[in-house]
């Protein structure tokens, strides 16, 4: 009997006709974006908190170093973790193996906060882990479907909304406790639902099938780093062979470096988000709301969480329907996160409506983007799927102007603080609509990016292709942390609305430079749209 989709019989069940097995990897991936988003809304506060507070009373430049080599590194890791799956453990191990070293690198944090070893090292282990799980969870995606149609595309899509669903309750969650109960606790907490989707995933992994097994070609180490090696080699070799042999083909190479390239710019900015513009949440917004204000909030961002939490928990139920009687105990381990999870979010929840004032956590801001992707995202599709679908060039075009426009309302925002000042009282409305902005950035960008890189390199180039990007993502995130940590010396000399303009001309003009070649690039796509 032949199946419709990979994997097991039971993964022939479906859940909003999609394979159960993409459920599974859904919730996994959920809880791995909810560790990490929750572990990165915390670091830049934490570092820069006073002893008193229960930080690390770190210079805010030190701490954005750091958040530089943390944000970039996690790029760099994948590559490897990749080409470890590929050629040695299999998809499945990597991942599981890939989620227990974060789970340690969680609870290294968050046992041993005051001690600078513990709380190293456990970054350390999350970089590590992360590059075992995250590109081989994607793979396993797409391996769950036997066609490369519409259906495939709609199970990405699914994906990625498991992505933002973990980043919106990482970030509001986690954020939220390590800032009202403790630093500690809210680094736990990401550690502990990164243990419950590793526990989830290892018992419903037979689900899959053969998908993500060992590869059998691997017999040890030695051959499988040798393999790798030569298969780098051949793939070097190749781009210089076709980039000789075919016009085509090395146009479509360029165009992919000229996306990476300009990529760096849009990332460089928009991972401001967890560093400087974190620290301009914390250190210059009026965040405390009284009256009618404090009860606008309290119920919006009841709303806010309240909403995702039960569509989330009707997808788990149709999950259990499908797969209880086969994998009891791992439905056991997700079930059981979610009672916890809806526990912490009653909890929250009533702690804000029994006190007169509202104290927005700075840490909150960083929910909007996830929840400006769910709510634009549609709109966006119906847009990318009419007659007004622009060229992918002029897309991510109108990405970097949006995302520097952005920064512009915050330049705009900061033109009343003084030269060298350490603290305001800006209006959080500023926020809210930079957030807005860069989210709508992000979604012309974000179709373009990935996409392109597997329609554009050969067949037999598209890994080394993914190499450079994640290359130029690590460029990118990098840079941001860097450039941030300036933001003290810069105020101090040109004020804070000068610090914003730099990240609003610079994606501006690089959105006006990929304007005026976006025809060119276009032609040298040779079709590829």
């Amino acid at each position: 009997m032949e199946f419709k989709f990979g994997g097991s019989e039971t993964n022939q069940k479906t859940v909003l006709g999609h394979p159960s097995g993409l459920f599974v990897l859904f919730f996994t991936e959920m809880w791995e974006r909810f560790s990490y988003y929750g572990m990165r809304a915390l670091l830049v506060l934490f570092l820069v908190a006073s002893i008193l507070d229960e930080g690390w009373g770190w210079e805010r430049a030190d701490a954005l170093v750091l958040y530089a080599w943390y944000t970039g590194l996690v790029y760099v890791t994948p590559i490897f973790g990749g080409l470890i799956a590929d050629k040695i453990t299999g998809y499945r191990k990597a991942v599981v193996l890939g989620a227990l070293l974060m789970t340690l690198g969680h609870a290294s944090m968050a046992l041993e906060v005051t001690a600078d070893m513990f709380f190293f090292i456990g970054l350390g282990l999350l970089i590590i882990g992360n590059g075992l799980f995250k590109p081989n969870i994607s793979s396993i995606v797409g391996q769950l479907y036997k066609t490369q149609g519409k259906e495939k595309d709609a199970g990405y899509t699914i994906f990625y909304m498991g992505i933002n669903a973990g980043a919106f309750l990482g970030i509001l969650l986690c954020g939220y406790i390590g800032e009202s109960v403790g630093w500690h606790w809210g680094f736990g907490l990401a550690g502990i639902f990164m243990f419950f989707g590793m526990l989830q995933f290892y018992y419903a992994q037979k689900i899959f099938g053969n998908i993500g097994l060992s590869p059998k070609d691997s017999e040890d180490l030695d051959d499988a780093i040798e393999d790798s090696v030569e298969d780098t080699k051949e793939a070097i070799e190749d781009v210089m062979d076709d980039a000789k042999k075919s016009k085509v083909t090395r146009d479509r190479l360029i165009v992919i470096g000229v996306f990476a390239f300009f990529t760096i710019f849009f990332w460089w900015a928009f991972e401001q988000a967890g560093g400087s513009m974190t620290i301009f949440a914390a250190d210059y917004t009026d965040r405390v709301l009284e009256g009618s204000g404090a009860l606008t909030f309290k119920i919006f961002n009841t709303l806010l969480t309240i909403v995702p939490m039960i569509i989330i928990t009707w997808v788990l139920a149709m999950l259990f329907k499908q797969t209880f009687a086969k994998y009891a105990l791992s439905n056991f381990f997700l079930g059981t996160s979610f009672v916890i999870i809806w526990a912490i979010v009653i909890w929250m929840l009533y702690r804000e409506f029994s006190v007169e004032v509202a104290e927005v956590k700075a840490s909150w801001f960083g929910i909007l983007n996830s929840f400006f992707i769910i709510a634009f995202a549609p709109l966006f599709s119906k847009i990318w799927q009419s007659k007004l679908n622009p060229s992918g060039p002029v897309k991510f075009a109108i990405g970097l102007i949006l995302l520097g426009l952005g920064f512009g309302i915050l330049a705009y925002g900061s033109m009343g603080i003084p030269l060298g000042a350490k603290t305001a009282a800006v209006s959080m409305m500023f926020l809210v609509f930079a957030y807005l902005f860069h989210t709508l950035g992000e979604l012309c960008v974000s179709p373009v990016g990935l996409s392109y890189v597997s329609k554009l390199a050969p067949l037999k180039l598209v890994g080394l292709m993914f190499g450079v990007w994640f290359v130029a993502n690590f460029i990118a995130n990098f840079a941001a942390g860097i450039t941030g940590s300036y933001i003290d010396p810069i105020v101090e000399d040109y004020g804070m609305s000068t610090f914003f303009l730099i990240f609003t001309l610079i994606p501006v003009g690089a959105g006006v430079v990929m304007l005026l070649i976006s025809k060119k690039l276009v032609s040298m796509m040779h079709g590829i749209r």
